[in-house]
């Protein structure tokens, strides 16, 4: 099931929603608006790869390590649009 980034024509709020194919169009958890759905940022790994699959001697964009959860932000590394 595919995530989604989202934001409210009403009140503004942004979050991200886990979907599925035959779900009707999700409603704003704060006010009940519609939603829009955003242009999500791809996410990868950078760094030193040993392996094709990351690894825990692999570094995220930050440093992290993958598994650590220290990065935090949807769809971008450590928050950073």
């Amino acid at each position: 099931m595919p995530i989604f980034d989202y934001v409210c024509v009403n009140c503004g709020n942004t979050g991200e929603i886990l979907t599925t194919g035959s779900q009707d169009q999700p409603k704003c958890s704060v006010c009940g608006g519609q939603l829009n759905k955003l242009m999500s940022a791809p996410s990868s790994l950078s760094g030193i790869s040993r392996n094709r699959m990351p690894g825990p001697k692999d570094t995220g964009c930050c440093g992290s390590r993958p598994g650590e959860g220290s990065c935090a932000g949807p769809g971008s590394c450590c928050g950073r649009a």
